[in-house]
């Protein structure tokens, strides 16, 4: 068997460089302004909602940039939800085929995503076997197959480049932007974005599960450190081993600081969302947020961006967040 991480360096390596940040099917992202929850907390708070995206969240700028660019009919990835729906959407688009790598206890709301966008599901137990170790296995059955995970690749990171650019375009001037973090594809494209853009005074932060802080240890370390097992946080777009090496790279050298942010604190983020703007966000979407929640000091008097991943979630576990009191 091939090993599965030099597998995937030496598909990287031959991934076209030729890529375009924007596309007719991406959408702009949509600001929302939060003067209750600003006043509450005493900062500045705007929204980018990612949840009016084609398939409900970020993913499909990544996943439209690597469907339209690379030459295979064939892609088969690995994703929890998020990417495997963006994926198969922008597929169908493009009449190519997809195949996706997905863990078995996926939300039921994007394994239906999948299907109806025509995407082809390898369920993966991950207690028994990882997703990178089947992405492999199929890797050697169809080796005609371009093979991507849903972050690690720099058509991730240049299609997830457009939203930093979005942020660096509105006219508030923003002393942070946060942003979830899991693989690191979201968060290195919209740092990538806003550098490109020259806003330096900006200060992208990271939000992190706390009981997935590969990445915050990661930083804090000085190298790319791994969970050993995919953590069971309620973020589940933030349940990965480790941020691609790609990502590392970026992260590395331009993220300043990582908020852990405890689970209760997710669960409180999607509630007030939802309770104050009627926005539907997902817990790993609701990250963001939640760090304000977690360091509320840090962000007072400051003007904050806080972007919503996507809104994609089960709709029973949706309820019992909103309605938890």
């Amino acid at each position: 068997m091939i090993h599965c991480f030099s597998y995937f360096w030496i598909m990287l390596s031959a991934s076209p460089l030729v890529t375009k940040t924007s596309h007719p099917a991406v959408y702009p992202t949509t600001f929302v302004e939060a003067p209750a929850l600003s006043a509450l907390l005493g900062a500045k708070i705007i929204f980018a909602d990612e949840t009016k995206q084609p398939t409900g969240s970020f993913k499909f700028r990544a996943a439209y940039n690597v469907a339209a660019y690379v030459q295979q009919t064939h892609i088969i990835a690995s994703s929890s939800g998020n990417f495997a729906q963006a994926l198969s959407y922008a597929c169908s688009l493009m009449g190519k085929r997809c195949t996706i790598v997905m863990p078995i206890k996926s939300a039921q709301v994007k394994v239906d995503g999948i299907k109806k966008y025509g995407g082809q599901i390898e369920f993966v137990d991950t207690d028994k076997k990882g997703r990178a170790e089947r992405l492999a296995e199929l890797a050697e059955q169809n080796p005609d197959a371009y093979i991507t995970n849903a972050y690690d690749n720099p058509l991730i990171i240049e299609g997830t480049k457009s939203l930093g650019k979005d942020i660096a375009s509105n006219n508030e001037h923003f002393d942070y932007v946060i942003s979830p973090i899991g693989g690191g594809g979201l968060i290195s494209g919209i740092i990538s974005g806003i550098k490109e853009s020259e806003r330096t005074k900006t200060t992208v932060i990271g939000a992190e599960p706390e009981i997935a802080n590969d990445a915050s240890l990661s930083l804090k370390a000085g190298r790319l450190i791994a969970n050993t097992i995919e953590p069971q946080t309620i973020a589940d777009g933030a349940r990965t081993i480790s941020l691609g090496k790609h990502n590392w790279e970026i992260v590395r050298h331009n993220l300043r600081q990582i908020i852990e942010v405890p689970d209760e604190k997710i669960k409180a983020a999607v509630k007030m969302i939802y309770d104050h703007l009627q926005l539907k966000a997902e817990p790993t979407g609701a990250l963001s947020f939640a760090a304000i929640l977690t360091e509320t000091k840090m962000f007072k008097n400051k003007s904050v961006c806080c972007v919503i991943s996507g809104g994609n979630v089960d709709e029973q576990v949706f309820q019992s967040l909103i309605e938890n009191r």
